[in-house]
């Protein structure tokens, strides 16, 4: 009776996990080996040909410019990584220990999360009326005359980019931030100034090394979403900014299906191997 239980409970258990099985699969593992198997076809200027080749790799790890697309990548994502980090600690920590009221906290919270009510993409456009050069802020800066002529690099560069990344992704650092933050046991704060430590001790050796898991989890966010966009760089870097994904989106424009898939193959493994870093580092089960 107890091994026919036993097998009825490792047969339920795999016919729950099925749909889960067959949506990773669908979804996820499919497209992946689609791209890996396009990857070795061959494009002959029109079309891509389903005809083995690894010419496409060669022509990946030899290319200089796929080498300045990757650094400029990653130079930009790690800029993105360290703003928002900053803010979102910042913010994290607000809400959690300054703001007292439950409710209140909540309420800010929430007013951070309503952006995400609109498009990713359109909170991106809505810089351009701020940062041209008949803009917002250039009208502010030359009207109290901090400025005589307008800011040139406000629109259309890196510095627009790099703005929108930071508004559109530093909720994704806030959340996790926020939840770790909420768990921390006050009592520990208690003990630590009753032994004498300083406001920027209690910081340094109690917050933050609590805070790891949450800043891990924001940091995986964060720079997945920068690695892999491509929207910001096309409306607001006006050609001055090459990343990897906009690279891949002009090869998908031209119907170089091949190497779009060998670069896109290759940006999923760097991504990967981050991630793998970050997890081996930090503990991210703690805050699940």
């Amino acid at each position: 009776m107890g091994q026919l239980l036993e097998k009825m409970q490792r047969y339920s258990t795999a016919l729950q996990m099925t749909p889960l099985g067959i949506a990773l699969l669908l979804f996820l593992i499919g497209p992946i080996i689609v791209i890996l198997i396009t990857s070795f076809w061959k494009f002959n200027g029109f079309l891509t040909i389903p005809d083995f080749t690894v010419r496409n790799y060669v022509k990946l790890f030899t290319s200089g410019l796929t080498l300045d697309n990757y650094l400029e990548t990653i130079r930009i994502a790690a800029i993105v990584w360290i703003t928002t980090t900053v803010l979102g600690f910042i913010i994290a920590y607000y809400l959690v220990f300054d703001v007292l009221s439950l409710k209140a906290k909540m309420l800010l919270f929430l007013l951070c999360v309503v952006p995400f009510w609109t498009s990713g993409v359109i909170r991106m456009i809505a810089w351009i009326p701020f940062l041209g050069k008949e803009g917002v802020i250039n009208r502010v800066l030359m009207s109290i005359g901090i400025t005589d002529e307008p800011l040139e690099f406000l629109l259309f560069s890196e510095f627009a980019v790099i703005l929108s990344y930071v508004h559109v992704f530093t909720l994704f650092m806030v959340a996790p931030l926020f939840n770790t933050m909420a768990r921390i046991d006050p009592a520990l704060i208690e003990a630590a100034r009753d032994n004498g430590a300083k406001g920027w001790q209690i910081l340094l050796h109690v917050i933050i090394p609590l805070c790891k898991p949450g800043i891990a989890i924001g940091t995986i966010f964060v720079l997945s979403l920068t690695l892999s966009d491509f929207t910001a760089v096309r409306l607001l870097s006006g050609a001055n900014v090459g990343t990897v994904a906009l690279s891949i989106s002009n090869q998908i424009g031209s119907y170089n299906f091949a190497y779009s898939s060998a670069n896109s193959l290759f940006l999923l493994i760097v991504l990967l191997l981050i991630v793998g870093g970050i997890m081996r580092l930090v503990d991210v089960r703690k805050q699940l």
